[in-house]
């Protein structure tokens, strides 16, 4: 059974994949309203609300009603700091992004994660991003999507060197540990959400590659 998201709450619209993700839902004729938080100015257009300011300030002051959540937020240890400004973003962020969506009407919540998310893993970017998925899991939502790519391939405007010098290989290994284009997860994102499949559903990187062709 399929549905139409019509008012949508977007974070990380200025991210690699948030970028392709609000594009795609600025261009669907049925999609009605587009919020969407960011610290610099998005394009304007006649669907799109766009406060700006620090995420985790303008939280309380987000207006619905929302029927549908994209979580896009992401960063890096490199880029956060430390592991605990790492933590603040990737787990503590996105669960007060996901709260706010629900006060506001959302019944489908979709994220970003990550391949090998694992609340018992050694590692610790995976063990974040399980937590955030155990985490998600325990607010009971009416429907949640975890999306868990592999390595995002794509033009940054920050320079991440390790993802650079990955790229080539990532995009030769096959099943789910090939890279996927950020253009891809979007599509298979915006398809997600047509769905109406009360529950839990994990999608790894080789189905969402298969969902956004």
């Amino acid at each position: 059974m399929y549905l139409t998201p019509q008012r949508i709450l977007l974070a990380g619209a200025t991210g690699l994949t948030g970028e392709h993700l609000l594009d795609r839902l600025l261009n669907e004729p049925t999609v009605r309203r587009v919020l969407a938080p960011t610290r610099r100015p998005l394009v304007e257009h006649a669907h799109l609300d766009n406060p700006q300011g620090e995420l985790a300030a303008l939280l309380p002051e987000l207006n619905g009603p929302i029927d549908t959540a994209f979580s896009c937020l992401g960063t890096t240890i490199k880029q956060a700091g430390s592991q605990e400004a790492f933590r603040a973003v990737d787990h503590d962020l996105v669960l007060a992004f996901a709260r706010r969506a629900r006060e506001l009407g959302a019944r489908h919540f979709l994220v970003i994660s990550a391949l090998g998310a694992d609340a018992k893993s050694a590692v610790f970017y995976n063990r974040v991003k399980g937590e955030l998925e155990a985490s998600l899991r325990a607010m009971d939502w009416p429907q949640l999507t975890i999306a868990r790519p592999s390595l995002l391939l794509g033009e940054r405007r920050e320079t991440r060197l390790g993802e650079q010098l990955a790229a080539p290989l990532a995009r030769l290994i096959p099943g789910k540990y090939r890279g996927i284009a950020a253009c891809t997860l979007a599509r298979a994102l915006w398809r997600l959400a047509l769905e109406e499949d009360n529950g839990v559903r994990v999608v790894e990187s080789d189905e969402l590659r298969k969902l956004g062709r």
